[in-house]
């Protein structure tokens, strides 16, 4: 029903189908042991901070081969693309539509690869450059998180006599630079969690995924109390900061990287010497001083105890597909996007210009871009030419 309220045509049109893919959600799932949310973590500032990393993330890997190891290789997107034509092919339906955000692109470019005679409409939102999707799927991020970071703080300049970060865009930014470095030296003390140079940088990306006034107000109360207590000050953190400490200190939450690491790994080899990670890092430091510890950080794919058993699945063909995208999403980055356009050489694309966040179509609320989509869905013809759309709703040059 909520879809029918927010895509009314749409859903007069089609049978809406969603489904857990393999190993996640109500799916049988995949078992790793953790006693944290996600594996995502900067490496700090230094060797011995780095090497900290690494020890966690060769913990998280053993979590997983202790509970469904034999299920580890049968995890990858090329199998869930497979249980895609299975249930296209229990249902009766020659062809399959498909509408799919974030991970959900390349999931839906894989079954355009495998399967594509057997696709009609396919829409991939937000989409991952399938070059790089696997274990270092966010290593090319930082410069896109350090945009939208930028953005944020203007955002906070604005609404200074609130949240008291700064009343320039300088000003905020060099508040996020205070607590940075003061968790560098010690862990801040918010509330029962100590946050360190580990976590800093992971606590802004999460919360830089929608780029809404309430988004950005919810960040900036966060940054308010990380601010006071590296000050040193006495902090009972917002309840969302709570919530997502608690999650990341003792798993209690939603866990999706339990669940996609799985994934990820059965994918795409990736080095498993933590060296080449630390030299990476530090080639990219002055440039991506922030974020690039964090999206070049070593993962638990390094320590997998499995090895992918098929080859990496090559995105090229002329299969048609509509993708749609933010140019400031943090989270797939617009490079990557436009690489995935470029990989589906039937494509066409829509553009929201002026926006940094991850998810456009309907979850952004701009008519320019639901209306083109939209049509593509009932109509099934794709536009003449790419779409580019402004953050006012109307379409642009």
């Amino acid at each position: 029903m909520l879809l029918k309220g927010m895509m009314p045509a749409v859903a007069e049109r089609y049978d809406l189908i969603g489904m857990d893919p393999r190993f996640v959600g109500r799916s049988t799932p995949i078992r790793c042991r953790w006693t944290t949310d996600s594996f995502t973590r900067s490496a700090g500032p230094n060797r011995r901070t780095f090497d900290e990393s690494a020890a966690l993330m060769k913990t998280l890997a053993a979590g997983c081969a202790q509970g469904d190891r034999d299920l580890l290789p049968h995890a990858s997107t090329r199998n869930t693309a497979r249980d895609m034509d299975v249930i296209r092919a229990a249902l009766g339906e020659p062809r399959l539509s498909y509408l799919g955000y974030s991970y959900g692109t390349y999931l839906g470019a894989v079954y355009l690869q495998m399967f594509g005679a057997r696709a009609d409409r396919v829409v991939l939102d937000s989409a991952a450059d399938p070059d790089v999707y696997g274990p270092n799927l966010i290593s090319r991020n930082a410069p896109a998180l350090a945009a939208a970071l930028k953005h944020w703080a203007g955002w906070a300049a604005d609404h200074d006599s609130k949240y008291g970060l700064g009343n320039t865009t300088a000003a905020v930014l060099s508040t996020v630079e205070r607590i940075d470095r003061a968790a560098a030296r010690r862990p801040l003390r918010v509330g029962a969690y100590g946050v360190d140079a580990h976590l800093v940088p992971y606590l802004l990306f999460v919360r830089l995924y929608d780029d809404s006034a309430t988004a950005y107000a919810g960040l900036a109360a966060e940054t308010r109390a990380l601010a006071d207590a590296a000050r040193g000050a006495s902090v009972v953190p917002p309840p969302s900061l709570e919530q997502l400490l608690t999650g990341l200190f003792t798993g209690a939450g939603a866990a999706e990287d339990r669940a996609g690491t799985p994934i990820i790994c059965a994918d795409r080899a990736v080095s498993r010497d933590p060296a080449t990670y630390f030299r990476d890092i530090q080639a990219h430091r002055a440039r991506e001083p922030l974020f690039g510890p964090m999206t070049r950080n070593i993962t638990p794919c390094a320590f997998w105890p499995t090895t992918p058993t098929e080859p990496v699945t090559e995105i090229r063909n002329h299969v048609p597909a509509l993708i749609v995208g933010a140019d400031g999403d943090p989270v797939t980055p617009y490079p990557g996007q436009r690489a995935m356009h470029r990989a589906l050489a039937g494509s066409r694309m829509i553009t929201l210009t002026g926006a940094f966040r991850h998810g456009a179509y309907l979850a952004a609320g701009n008519a320019c871009v639901n209306a083109a989509v939209d049509r593509y869905l009932v109509d099934g013809a794709l536009p003449g030419t790419d779409i580019v759309c402004d953050t006012s709703g109307d379409a642009g040059e």
